[in-house]
């Protein structure tokens, strides 16, 4: 008895998993912007961890002309379409775990085994590199793969296919009329580079803005030693997005009233608790400052009913600094300088400075 093998799956899912943690990298200043496209057909083009860091998955072929016909169309992709296209293969192992239904005729009972061996090779044609999936010419060039229509993937029964779903594609076409007008690589998608190690593009920590505004300070949280801290105050201000601000404040420019002021009441608010000889700490962001007291390397500790019995420092610090009680039952924060507290105090995470945050060159520190 044999279990089918579904013949389109494996390396689409293996670069969807690829890029699950990646969804948003660092700026990378436009690398590899490619004027002159190649096309030499002695070339294979086969992918690197140097190409990308973010490219298109354009088709997958399988079958004994895969290679032969994705070779094709990353020529025909790079010629007339005058596109990187790149060359991915991988290879599956295919175990089975369980037996089969049933028995032979000598009562044992039968294996399972895949209609196409226990291993396939699946070859995928990418079109990069972009730096980030927001880069503008991965969107554009995402939209051309998917209209683009390669004469080497035109169906004719004279000359088999090897494209995976090709036949499901050309159905599906033939039913949906609005599908009619869209290229056999209509559900073409963004994906990250396949070799680069897991995680390398995943924002490990504070981007760099966020790290020049804090680091200098003498009680930044970024020199907090712990996991965790206990956040007992926030001010809020004006959200700065704009590259030119960004960069004006980081070299010193006033932040603006309202996030200036939301930055000096919690400067204020560390300084006097370090004299009262709290462990205070304080955090800017681009929107908001903090401030912590404390330094933890766990919340609490786990129970078996499934909750966390709070470490009795951070209780003990939430109670000093959270609201009080008032005679009429209501509530009161409670201040320093005449700056108030949160009404509730809250454990919060430490943010740690990146030592990846982005790949500032060609190599990208993978060496």
């Amino acid at each position: 008895m044999r279990k089918r093998q579904p013949i389109f799956q494996g390396i689409v899912m293996l670069l969807v998993a690829a890029s699950g943690a990646l969804a948003s990298a660092g700026p990378l200043d436009n690398l590899f912007v490619n004027s002159k496209i190649e096309a030499d057909p002695n070339k294979d083009y086969q992918l690197t961890r140097e190409n990308g860091p973010w490219l298109v998955m354009a088709c997958s072929f399988s079958g004994e002309k895969a290679y032969d016909q994705a070779h094709d169309l990353a020529l025909e992709l790079r010629r007339e379409y005058r596109l990187p296209a790149y060359l991915y293969s991988k290879t599956f192992q295919h175990e089975v775990e369980n037996d089969g239904r049933g028995v032979d005729r000598f009562g044992e009972r039968q294996n399972l085994s895949y209609m196409r061996g226990n291993e396939s090779t699946e070859i995928a044609v990418l079109v990069g590199d972009y730096p980030t999936l927001e880069d503008d010419r991965a969107q554009k060039d995402l939209e051309r793969v998917k209209n683009a229509s390669p004469e080497c993937l035109k169906l004719d029964p004279n000359r088999p296919t090897t494209q995976n779903l090709a036949s499901w594609r050309l159905f599906f076409g033939m039913a949906h009329d609005k599908e009619k007008k869209k290229g056999p690589m209509w559900k073409a998608f963004l994906v990250a580079n396949p070799l680069l190690p897991e995680g390398a593009l995943a924002p490990a920590g504070l981007e760099k803005f966020l790290v020049d505004m804090n680091q200098n300070r003498p009680y930044t949280l970024l020199k907090c030693p712990g996991k965790y801290t206990v956040q007992v105050a926030h001010f809020t201000g004006r959200v700065v997005i704009e590259p030119k601000k960004v960069q004006a404040i980081t070299n010193g420019a006033d932040m603006g009233n309202q996030l200036e002021e939301a930055g000096m009441k919690a400067e204020m608010m560390v300084k006097a608790l370090r004299e009262k000889h709290f462990e205070a700490y304080v955090f800017h962001d681009r929107n908001a400052s903090i401030v912590t007291v404390g330094s933890f390397d766990t919340v609490g500790t786990p129970r078996p009913d499934g909750k966390t019995e709070i470490h009795p420092d951070i209780l003990r610090i939430m109670r000093v600094f959270g609201a009080e009680t008032t005679p009429g039952g209501g509530t009161k924060r409670k201040a320093i300088l005449g700056i108030p507290y949160d009404m509730q105090p809250i454990p919060v995470e430490v943010p740690k400075v990146s030592i990846s945050a982005s790949y500032a060159s060609r190599g990208w520190g993978l060496n």
